[in-house]
């Protein structure tokens, strides 16, 4: 039933279905312009606020000159100049980077370019450099590839119906039901989004000259933690011999652009 709604509404609406010279990725999906990017990086905003608010007042935000902050920053620094492949607009995105004081093993990129780390992923998996910048790219692919309004689209859809929806579609009465809502910081991803995001973050990643083949390592430093007690992490970035199998493919097509990146260093 999803699909034929999905469906139905690229049909009805005529919206378009980016290609790199690294990895390859379809156009964004349509359903992400039902949800106003403006509304869901606004809300993004406020709940990135909130969190950093919060971890103040426990003292476990990392101040500007914490060595592990001064690390994170460069490495997104490396990076964010390459987002424009995948998102027109990142580049003119408020990004920020923070660290959470948390023996929680988690980070994110919310919307609009708010990234945060919790330090338990630093220190108790003993993440290099390289793995460092496998996580956030694999989050930063999640915000460039609108991952985020997708799943609030796909919700509202779910919950309208196919009948309200072809109210929505013909005369567009209806706009004012897609209504923002839900924690941005607890969203689940599908298992194609999550693909997806590996794939661009890899690109991202080796075009900073951070080496791709890390992310092998990186999953499996995270399965072996999941085998002695669950991760917070994998409970929204599910991890398995699959995964790291289709990592593996796409070696081949980022490993010149790591290669690249490191003569021009």
């Amino acid at each position: 039933m999803l699909r034929a709604l999905i469906a139905f509404v690229a049909l009805a609406l005529g919206l378009p279905a980016g290609a790199a010279d690294g990895v390859e990725v379809g156009k964004p999906s349509v359903l992400s312009n039902l949800v106003p990017a403006a509304a869901v990086e606004r809300q993004a905003a406020q709940q990135y606020d909130q969190l950093k608010r919060q971890a103040a007042a426990k003292q476990a935000l990392g101040p500007d000159d914490h060595p592990q902050v001064r690390r994170l920053r460069a490495i997104a620094t490396r990076m964010i100049p390459f987002v424009d492949r995948f998102h027109p607009d990142a580049r003119q995105w408020r990004w920020e980077v923070n660290l959470i004081g948390s023996k929680q093993i988690n980070a994110f990129c919310m919307p609009g370019g708010k990234i945060a780390f919790y330090s338990g992923l630093l220190d108790q998996l003993k993440l290099t450099d390289d793995e460092v910048a496998m996580v956030m790219g694999h989050e930063i692919a999640h915000a460039l590839r609108e991952h985020a309004r997708e799943r609030m689209a796909k919700s509202q859809i779910t919950q309208l119906g196919a009948s309200l929806l072809g109210e929505l579609v013909g005369g567009g009465r209806y706009s004012g039901a897609f209504q923002l809502g839900g924690n941005l910081l607890s969203l689940k991803f599908s298992r194609d989004d999550e693909a997806e995001a590996d794939v661009v973050g890899l690109d991202l990643a080796a075009r900073a000259g951070f080496d791709p083949r890390a992310a092998v390592s990186l999953w499996q430093k995270m399965a072996a933690a999941n085998s002695r007690a669950p991760l917070e992490f994998l409970s929204t970035h599910p991890a398995g011999d699959n995964r790291i199998k289709e990592i593996e493919k796409q070696l081949p097509a980022v490993m010149p652009l790591y290669e690249k990146a490191r003569r021009g260093r």
